[in-house]
């Protein structure tokens, strides 16, 4: 006689994948960030358009880091996703920088393409800038 067992049901929405991705904090290599971007994103089922909206927004965030980050460091991407959420932080190493001013165009940028963003400078050799976007978020008009 065979037991029978039954299988848990898994809660996708509590799955969580956190991937990093470390390269040289240079413009050069930012097309494999946003290549990374869009692969991650597609896994969540984002739509082509928020696609591109987060790779625009990771271009950005990591455009306005690079120019305070200290030459020959690197640059660090984490990306974390959680159901239809995708969570992407950047950081690099600086010297006595001060937070992205959240008046200017770029940063601007940023909040029109991602759900939330927010600059952490914990550290006054590091800045990261955070975005999170959840899939099928209605934009504001």
């Amino acid at each position: 006689m065979t037991e029978h067992t039954e299988t848990p049901a898994v809660d996708m929405g509590a799955i969580r994948d956190v991937v990093s991705v470390r390269l040289p904090a240079a413009s050069a290599y930012l097309s494999v960030l946003r290549t990374a971007t869009a692969g991650l994103a597609a896994r969540l089922d984002f739509t082509l358009d928020e696609i591109e909206d987060l790779r625009i927004a990771v271009d950005e965030a990591c455009a306005m880091l690079l120019t305070q980050a200290v030459p020959g460091t690197d640059l660090t991407a984490e990306f974390e996703l959680t159901g239809q959420l995708m969570q992407v932080s950047v950081e690099v190493s600086t010297v006595g920088s001060a937070a992205p001013k959240r008046d200017d165009f770029a940063w601007m940028v940023l909040t029109a393409l991602a759900d939330d963003v927010d600059a952490v400078t914990d550290s006054p050799d590091r800045m990261a800038i955070v975005l999170r976007k959840r899939r099928g978020a209605a934009r504001p008009a």
